[in-house]
Order: C-alpha cells, then sequence, then structure tokens
C-alpha cells in the first residue's frame, strides 16, 4: 500500500512544457511582469481541466529555464492524480493548455512539448504503467511550500473572475442575480451570502476577500489556536470538515505552526473562494478570544505585538 487510510496521499512531480515554435518562448512570457498572469491562468485552466477540480493538484512554483517551463506539482489525493496521468497520457492535458494560452494570450496556436518527471524518474518511459506512475509521484514528497508568487497569482485571478462576475451580474447588494442558481438571499449562512459590512467592537467595517496579506499575519500570530479557529471556520465551510484539520495538523508538524495555520486558511480561501471573507474570520476570532488577532488584521493597533 503506498499510504495508509488515515494517512493523507502527497505526492510530487515536475511538468516540463516547452515550446516548438521559436517566436514563443514561454520562460520569456512568463518573466514577462504584464504576460506572467495570462500564462499562469492558462496552467491553473489546463491543470483544473485535467483533475476535474480547480484544487485537484497544486502548482508550489514555476520554474523559468530555458527554453523549459518547469511546473512543480504536489497532489494530495490519489484520484486526482490518476485523473491527471490519464489525461497527460492521452494528450487532454496538451490539448487543454495549448488553447487556455491561445485564449488568454491572444497569439496563434501554441505547439508544445511536454515531459513529466518525478525525482530522477522520466515518467513519459512508463505512462502505461499507471501504478507505478503514482508509485513514483507518492515517492516524492513536496520539498518546498508553495511560492509566494504563486499565491500572489492565485488572488490575482480570483480577484479576476470576481471582478468580470460583478460586471457581467450588476447584481442587488449581497443578493445573486435573478437567473443565478445560487441560495436565496435570506439564508442566514454567512458563507453563502457575504454581508457588505459588519459591526465589530461597536464599529462597523468594510467586509471584503481575504487578501494575501491577511493571510500572512494570521498565519504568523494565531500560534495554537489554529484548529480552534479551523473548527469555528467548518461550520460553514464544507472543505474544513472532518479530519481535514487533523489532516492539516499531521502533515504539516513538521513545518510547525506558522505553515499549519497558513495551509488551514489557504484551504478556506480555496474552498470558498469571494465567499472567504473578513468578517468571517473576525468572527471565527471573536469566538476563541483572539481579539488582539482581529484588531491587527482590522488596522486598529498596526504597531503592536498580536501574540
Amino acid at each position: 500500500k503506498m499510504a495508509s487510510s488515515s494517512a493523507p496521499w502527497i505526492g510530487s512531480a515536475y511538468l516540463f512544457l516547452q515550446s516548438t515554435c521559436k517566436t514563443i518562448v514561454l520562460p520569456s512570457l512568463y518573466e514577462s511582469s504584464q504576460k506572467k498572469p495570462s500564462v499562469f491562468k492558462a496552467l491553473k485552466l489546463a491543470l483544473a481541466d485535467s483533475t476535474g477540480s480547480m484544487n485537484g493538484v497544486d502548482m508550489l512554483k514555476v520554474h523559468c529555464s530555458h527554453p523549459h517551463l518547469i511546473v512543480q506539482l504536489k497532489f494530495c489525493k490519489q484520484e486526482n492524480c490518476r485523473r491527471f496521468l490519464q489525461s497527460y497520457r492521452e494528450g487532454a492535458l496538451q490539448e487543454s493548455l495549448q488553447s487556455h494560452l491561445q485564449l488568454s494570450l491572444a497569439i496563434t496556436r501554441v505547439p508544445l512539448e511536454m515531459e513529466l518527471k518525478a525525482g530522477n524518474e522520466h515518467l513519459d518511459n512508463m505512462l502505461k504503467d499507471e501504478d507505478r506512475c503514482l508509485e513514483c509521484i507518492y515517492r516524492e514528497k513536496p520539498d518546498r511550500l508553495r511560492d509566494e508568487e504563486i499565491t500572489e497569482l492565485e488572488e490575482y485571478l480570483k480577484s479576476l473572475i470576481v471582478h468580470q462576475s460583478i460586471n457581467n451580474n450588476i447584481t442587488v447588494q449581497g443578493c445573486p442575480p435573478p437567473n443565478s442558481p445560487s441560495l436565496p438571499c435570506s439564508s442566514q449562512d454567512s458563507s453563502l451570502s457575504p454581508q457588505v459590512t459588519f459591526i465589530f467592537q461597536g464599529q462597523q467595517f468594510a467586509n471584503r476577500t481575504l487578501t494575501p496579506d491577511d493571510h500572512q499575519k494570521f498565519a504568523k500570530f494565531v500560534s495554537k489556536k489554529w484548529k480552534q479557529v479551523g473548527r469555528s471556520l467548518q461550520k460553514n465551510c464544507r472543505a474544513l470538515r472532518d479530519p481535514v484539520i487533523d489532516n492539516l495538523a499531521l502533515e504539516y508538524d513538521r513545518e510547525g505552526l506558522y505553515e499549519q495555520a497558513y495551509q488551514l486558511l489557504l484551504r478556506f480561501i480555496q474552498s470558498e473562494g469571494k465567499k472567504a471573507t473578513i468578517a468571517r474570520l473576525i468572527a471565527a476570532l471573536e469566538e476563541n478570544g483572539l481579539i488582539s488577532l482581529a484588531e491587527e488584521l482590522l488596522g486598529l493597533h498596526s504597531n503592536e505585538d498580536c501574540s
């Protein structure tokens, strides 16, 4: 067995990408501040297509090593990794990425060569033996945390999607558009209909989606109470339902409290999208007596320590 039923299935691989068209150099496009978000968007959408989920595979870092663009991948579920391998083997991933690059960059079709490695193993040589590929990927544990640049690009992509959604559907305050399949506005579940403002310590604050700065402050200052905050958030967040929080504690035990807290909030943000609001986090902090941290996130005492 590759993993016991209680332990999370985690593996890592590197996806090497190269354009066979001399006028399209992927590393150069990614190194361009203007083109980088478009290349990242194409990668994100193609990987989502390959696993059937936006969270099926995590990009930890994108390396520019001319002429290759190298994407370090992390898989947290065997079934997602299996779907990815099938998509890669059948050429669906290649087709999807070519299509998304063409749309994102507004250029002609991008002919791609792809190669997949796990450690010293070239998986392209053993794609017909799916179980062996899975074993190689599982054996290679991620050697890094997600790059800050990737987190920023993820946030940018989310804000872009939210912005487009707002532009396409001018909504009544706090309510979905009339033709939306979303649940009705009368729901009391704050995860379904985020309020525009909220009250904290008698003051009114604008509600907003969580930012990378919020994310880092939370991870830095929440300390040992990250699990308690997670259990408060899980009431309205399926992605944090048991045993996710305990699995995070085990998976990131070596990295320490900061990384455990960071990964908790990352799960929340990834699953809730624009509904991952400051109001929901502040409510969870209040519930667990973390008033100082709540004040820090709301800018009420920028120079004081939250510990």
